[in-house]
């Protein structure tokens, strides 16, 4: 229920007894103006700033209307607040403004002495409580090279504060004192936590609405913010079958390179091949060519191949992103029919992909929207393919001219839900729906409607914290706290320098992290040749089959987590507070997660370990290799490559299934 309160100095909105808004004249809540909003871009970056801004505090009031379940808020005749209670959640919706108001800010109550996470896929800290965060889709790491994914990396916001960009942003983030805030907006927003008391609110126009949802355990509360963003369907049981080899150079290659692993006894779904479109070699390394029809040279009757892999039990997994090469068909396609991004002074917006310029099809025209759906149903799902990566998405340029007359700045952050559309869509009107899974590093609210998987991005070919191994453990657990459930990383990361290359400790390492997620993929990096691989000697092989054996024997609990996330909202990667919150050490533990309800795993993510510490909360905890108990609190365990510190509760309903697993599979 509902309560509007008022006294002679403001009011207050209360949500079953817990304040959501309050307003004085001294600290409005609510504050709306204008300014000069603008996006430089460069190749190293987006950098955003907002000038002469003028703001209108609204102070005075008048309330219009109000019962248990509603009220109306009129501020001067500036600007109305429409306030809507239904099942713990408080909507706020907003009218009466002009047109040109493109600055909103709201403040809300808040409390010294709580967690805040989420804003989607972070990868630095996780307690956001103390800090300024702005959110803006951009590719977060600098560096690499000169095509559309680099434009993102040493971005600054209006503050000169440092931007991390993130591929996947969102607009939402839980308090651990049991409520979430969603803002429903495309727009760039800055989160404002230093306050104790108070958590501030920008954003560059006004959002269509916000959501305050309160509840009265930590499992719920995440559960209704993911019902809020929308969630994913669970992914179909082939998924869990096995190992995704990334490999690639050719079909007598891939074919050389899965024999390896099937010859070693890995267990294996799919074959990932990036390179089944033709390759190109840049700065940043071996790309995909981005005209998508596959390769007759490199690749000569792929639907055959296919089909004999299929034939089996192995999937064919193929690369697409929504930029076209100028040297490829399918752009000349495209530019004859007007479905490329323009530049403001005319013509087709085009990128310097280092090797080749290249365009961006513009999928906020319905008719090139169709044509890409199109591309991707006919040359891909049609020849056979069961997923692909669906790359990028986070690069749309402030001042591309759109089919929709949208700015770039407006729809910049749009975008890649556009894209997660545009292949869910391409996946059901070829009847594939429920088989086929696509996966995407960039998103922002609405993302994970659409989405069959995430996969964090392009990270570092290392162990380092900045954006190594360590780095991905992060990320899954803020993005599962804000709606994004299906996760995965690269097995052994991607970007490499000549200062910065894969060891065999960190492609294992790597590996065990992977077999307790959702999805177990490979990279072979944006230079194989100066990484380790799966392939590269015995030893790896050994113990990558090992992992893979792991992953698939757990593929019965795979499923049931995949169903629970799918029916309540609830992540399969959970941070271990979630379901000990009264347990105040588990904040500060981010190495760690929860995969399930009923697996602790604490991934070895720094070199030369084989003792690892962590911390187990307060229950029954069962060693996954050992079958020791341990009761709660800060252990270390031996940890030996191949046997990562894993615990599962003694009491779970899978613990014949977790104690096969340690029976089962091989020793190394």
């Amino acid at each position: 229920m509902m309560k509007f309160e008022s006294d002679p100095d403001g009011f207050s909105i209360s949500v079953d007894g817990r304040p959501a808004i309050v307003h004085s004249a001294k600290s409005p809540a609510f504050e709306i103006g204008t300014a000069d909003l603008s996006v430089r871009q460069t190749k190293a970056g987006f950098r955003l700033k907002r000038r002469k801004y003028i703001p209108v505090k609204l102070r005075d009031y008048t309330l219009v209307e109000s019962d248990a379940l509603s009220a109306v808020v009129d501020f001067s005749g500036r600007f109305r607040v429409s306030a809507s209670c239904a099942g713990g959640n408080l909507r706020l919706s907003f009218s009466r403004f002009t047109p040109e108001i493109n600055v909103f800010r709201m403040r809300i109550p808040a409390h010294a002495d709580e967690q805040l996470y989420g804003l989607g896929e972070r990868c630095s800290r996780l307690d956001l409580k103390g800090s300024r965060v702005p959110l803006w889709v951009g590719e977060r790491a600098a560096g690499r090279g000169s095509g559309p994914g680099a434009f993102v990396g040493n971005a600054r916001d209006d503050t000169r504060l440092s931007l991390r960009a993130t591929c996947f942003p969102m607009p939402c983030f839980v308090s651990s004192r049991g409520y979430f805030v969603d803002v429903d907006t495309a727009a760039r927003s800055i989160f404002d936590f230093r306050k104790p008391g108070r958590t501030s609110i920008e954003v560059w126009g006004v959002p269509v609405s916000i959501t305050l949802g309160f509840r009265r355990t930590a499992p719920e509360t995440v559960a209704a913010l993911g019902d809020n963003v929308g969630r994913q369907k669970a992914p179909p049981p082939w998924v869990f079958g096995g190992a995704w080899l990334g490999v690639q150079g050719g079909t007598d290659e891939i074919l050389r390179k899965a024999q390896a692993a099937l010859d070693s006894g890995a267990r294996v779904s799919a074959l990932w091949v990036q390179d089944w479109c033709g390759h190109r070699t840049t700065k940043s390394g071996r790309q995909p060519e981005w005209n998508w029809r596959y390769d007759e040279m490199a690749y000569p009757a792929l639907q055959d191949t296919i089909a004999d892999l299929a034939g089996a039990g192995i999937r064919f997994l193929g690369y697409v992103n929504p930029y076209l090469s100028t040297e490829g068909g399918l752009y000349r396609e495209a530019s004859r029919l007007g479905y490329c991004i323009q530049r403001p002074e005319g013509g087709d917006y085009l990128f310097n992909a280092a090797a080749s310029p290249a365009a961006m099809v513009d999928l906020t025209d319905p008719d090139a929207f169709d044509w890409i759906k199109g591309v991707i149903r006919d040359n891909m799902i049609g020849i056979g393919m069961s997923g692909w990566m669906a790359d990028s998405g986070e690069c749309l340029p402030a001042d591309a001219v759109l089919s929709s007359g949208k700015s770039g700045l407006a729809a910049h952050n749009s975008y890649p839900v556009l894209w997660a559309r545009a292949n869910a869509e391409a996946v059901g009107e070829a009847g594939k729906s429920g088989e086929t899974v696509f996966f995407l590093r960039s998103g922002w609210s609405g993302s994970a409607r659409h989405a069959a998987a995430f996969w964090t991005g392009d990270r570092f070919v290392d162990m380092k914290s900045d954006d190594g191994l360590p780095s991905v453990i992060q990320a899954a657990i803020s993005l599962g706290i804000s709606g994004g459930g299906i996760w995965h990383s690269d097995i052994g990361g991607n970007t490499s320098t000549a200062w910065r290359r894969r060891s065999p400790e960190t492609f294992m390492r790597w590996a065990e992290l992977a077999a307790f997620t959702p999805i177990m993929r490979t990279h072979e990096g944006q230079h194989p040749g100066v990484n380790h691989q799966f392939w590269t000697d015995d030893r790896t092989l050994r113990h990558f089959a090992r992992c893979t054996e792991i992953f698939a024997a757990l593929s019965p609990y795979h499923q049931a987590v995949m169903q629970e996330y799918a029916g309540t909202g609830v992540p399969p990667i959970r941070h271990c507070w979630l379901h000990y919150e009264d347990d105040a050490q588990t904040h500060r533990h981010g190495y760690q997660y929860l995969y399930g309800r009923d697996l602790l795993v604490a991934p070895v993510h720094a070199p030369g370990r084989e003792l690892h510490e962590l911390y187990l909360p307060d229950d029954a905890w069962v060693h996954l290799w050992s079958s020791r108990v341990f009761r709660g609190g800060t252990t270390t365990v031996e940890a030996p490559l191949g046997y990562p510190p894993v615990f599962y509760r003694e009491s779970s309903n899978f613990a014949s299934v977790f104690d096969s697993v340690r029976r089962n599979v091989r020793k190394i």
